[in-house]
């Protein structure tokens, strides 16, 4: 289970295990956290995808030592943007990359590129690694 820390109503942190059902896990923290927000849910079908991809990428690319906890965190701004910023410990910049049709990964950059409102990436302050952070807003046509 992922320790969770609540600093204020609009922003949940948590820790998460470098393990395959880490993703489920973030997934869950997202929904626990947007649900009781008003209009949370329009930013869940996005939101959960997002949070899976970018933990996915840090439970299978970070390379750490298995022990090392990877740091999630979700704000939600006054005007309904949702913050994601997943922290790991490798100092590795993700790339996008151009998936074949025969790959059967490697497309999970390209789907935050495509539906988050912006995304980057950025070394942690005072400490080993990076965070690779998007935006998601509602869907116009959901509001």
């Amino acid at each position: 289970m992922p320790e969770t820390v609540s600093p204020t109503p609009a922003e949940r942190t948590c820790w998460l295990p470098r393990h395959r059902k880490s993703p489920r896990l973030a997934r869950q923290e997202l929904r626990s956290f947007l649900l009781p927000l008003p209009s949370g849910e329009l930013l869940l079908p996005s939101g959960e995808l997002l949070v899976s991809e970018l933990v996915t990428n840090a439970v299978q690319h970070a390379r750490t030592p298995r022990d090392r906890l990877i740091y999630v965190r979700f704000h939600l701004a006054p005007d309904l943007t949702l913050r994601i910023e997943v922290h790991d410990a490798d100092n590795e910049k993700p790339a996008l990359r151009t998936a074949s049709d025969a790959d059967e990964a490697g497309r999970g950059l390209l789907l935050v590129h495509e539906l988050a409102t912006q995304w980057g990436y950025c070394p942690r302050v005072g400490g080993v690694g990076k965070f690779v952070w998007c935006h998601v807003s509602p869907d116009p046509a959901s509001a």
